[in-house]
């Protein structure tokens, strides 16, 4: 059926159509209203080697030149940043933070893309938490970051690495302020309108696919009718 047509039926089955609607407008603002307004914080870490490197000299009269740190990146971090996330992101590791599926706060850990198959694609680490309380995302990032410096070390110590050589976690962007997040109440209130609507629609177009049969029996019966009292009145 084409646009003008459905705008026909919509028209003479409007007692349907309108209540249908209201009830969905009506359905949208309860999902609005009910969903929680979440906080989210966000993280950067940054990973960085020693400033002599990931070695130590054989003959301490003979040092290696010393290294900005931040001009040392090798895929050697990237691997490291990779373990951190894996590790961060494992239902153990959640459920040793405190955070469980039912509960209002989680935390991520990634490589800040959405792909977190892939390894990470730089020496950087992003920490993000959400809670429907800001103090809570904080909380929950703060807790991440200090879960992550005792993890490094504790794959460092597992390795033995010279106690020189470590690599070192620094705060690219600190905890930032809690910011609200909107998405998932518009969301939900889309999608109970955009359900509302359609049912708006169905239930127009049943009325209209039944009030046709009943017309039509309407229509055979009335001449019917009309004999039968052209019938009596000529007795």
């Amino acid at each position: 059926m084409d646009f003008w047509g459905t705008v026909l039926v919509l028209a003479r089955r409007w007692y349907v159509a309108v209540p249908a609607f209201l009830a969905a407008v009506g359905a949208a603002f309860y999902a609005y209203s009910t969903v929680p307004i979440t906080y989210t914080t966000t993280a950067v870490l940054l990973l960085t080697a020693p400033n002599s490197g990931g070695t130590l000299p054989s003959d301490p009269d003979l040092p290696l030149p010393r290294v900005n740190p931040l001009l040392n990146f090798d895929h050697g971090l990237e691997v490291a940043a990779s373990i951190l996330i894996s590790v961060m992101s494992t239902p153990d590791m959640v459920a040793e933070m405190g955070v469980t599926s039912e509960g209002p706060t989680k935390y991520a850990v990634t490589n800040g893309t959405n792909n977190l198959e892939s390894l990470a694609t730089g020496p950087l680490v992003f920490v993000e938490g959400e809670s429907r309380s800001p103090q809570e995302a904080t909380a929950i990032v703060h807790k991440a970051v200090a879960r992550i410096r005792q993890e490094l070390d504790t794959r460092q110590r597992q390795v033995r690495a010279p106690a020189g050589t470590y690599i070192t976690i620094s705060e690219a962007v600190p905890p930032t302020s809690p910011a609200p997040q909107q998405g998932r109440k518009l969301r939900s209130a889309a999608a109970a309108l955009g359900l509302g609507v359609i049912a708006s629609l169905c239930a127009a177009f049943a009325a209209e696919s039944l009030a046709a049969p009943l017309g039509a029996h309407l229509a055979r019966r009335r001449p019917l009718r009309v004999r039968r009292l052209a019938g009596k009145t000529g007795a």
